[in-house]
């Protein structure tokens, strides 16, 4: 296979992977380089992401590791037969790596679990809301960058939409982003009535933690937990201010399971939570 240009998020994500499984089974690269017949560049050059492997090569590669976990091997062997480019590859020359992979992660997850405080999550935003968030970056962006923006943000719904079931997702939104007018008070309206309605579909639950919960942990986190065909292969999304940061190591991936569990705890029944956001929006 040619060397890649630049892997993406998923295909590092398998490359690590394939590290992990040898240094768990004790290997160096130059004692895997001889089990497998091959040498230590080619080892390298997979385990960093730099060329890609094959579904048979990660079978066998699992089974002179003697890696006994079935379930974990197949789901490598899977993201090794990926072929081809996902819509989020249009945008690749107008938006950043970290919005593309983000995009890449939410397509790939068997769920995912989204905490905001302050903005109402992207998946669900109208185009109405994107745009005027995205028209309050800095530095400013022109008008071209932010219909690009807006116009990525509003591909990725179709993990809601694909047939023949969208991708099961759980949203914990804080009162706050139903009370912020990024769109002014119509728009906002507008926002919260499509809220509403997202929150009648089967695969879709929103959760709202409202002021008078008080004080939760991770109350300054916004992320996307993506959970994975297997618990190894989860990841979390953090948002930061130059875009998405990916964590997978387990320590991180528990840590941030705790949060969501006790955000959860706090947050309001989905029925519940659907009567506060109809109350929110005709208080507007």
């Amino acid at each position: 296979m040619p060397p890649r240009k630049a892997p993406t998020a998923r295909q590092r994500r398998l490359a690590a992977e394939l590290r992990k499984m040898r240094e768990h089974a004790g290997l160096t690269i130059g004692d895997a380089a001889q089990l497998l017949s091959t040498d230590r560049t080619t080892i390298s050059n997979i385990e960093s992401g730099r060329f890609g492997v094959s579904a048979d090569r990660v079978r066998t590669w699992s089974t002179n590791y003697a890696c006994p976990d079935a379930a974990y091997v197949n789901a490598l062997a899977s993201m090794a037969e990926e072929r081809g480019k996902g819509w989020w590859e249009q945008h690749r020359t107008t938006l950043s790596t970290s919005a593309l992979d983000l995009a890449e992660l939410e397509y790939h997850a068997r769920s995912l679990t989204v905490f905001q405080v302050v903005y109402v999550p992207g998946l669900l935003q109208t185009e109405e809301y994107a745009r005027a968030l995205f028209s309050q970056t800095v530095p400013e962006l022109s008008a071209i960058e932010v219909q690009r923006r807006v116009s990525h943000r509003m591909q990725r719904k179709c993990i809601l939409e694909r047939s023949p079931q969208g991708t099961e997702c759980t949203f914990i939104i804080h009162e706050a982003a139903l009370r912020m007018l990024f769109a002014g008070q119509d728009g906002q309206r507008r926002q919260l009535d499509r809220l509403a309605e997202l929150s009648e579909q089967d695969r879709i639950t929103i959760r709202i933690i409202p002021f008078s919960a008080g004080a939760f942990p991770g109350a300054n986190s916004s992320l996307t937990y993506a959970s994975g065909p297997v618990p190894q292969l989860d990841t979390v999304s953090l948002d930061t201010a130059h875009g998405s940061l990916f964590l997978d190591a387990e320590n991180h991936l528990e840590n941030y399971r705790s949060i969501l569990r006790r955000t959860l705890k706090v947050s309001l029944a989905p029925n519940e939570s659907r009567d506060f956001i109809h109350t929110m929006a005709k208080q507007l």
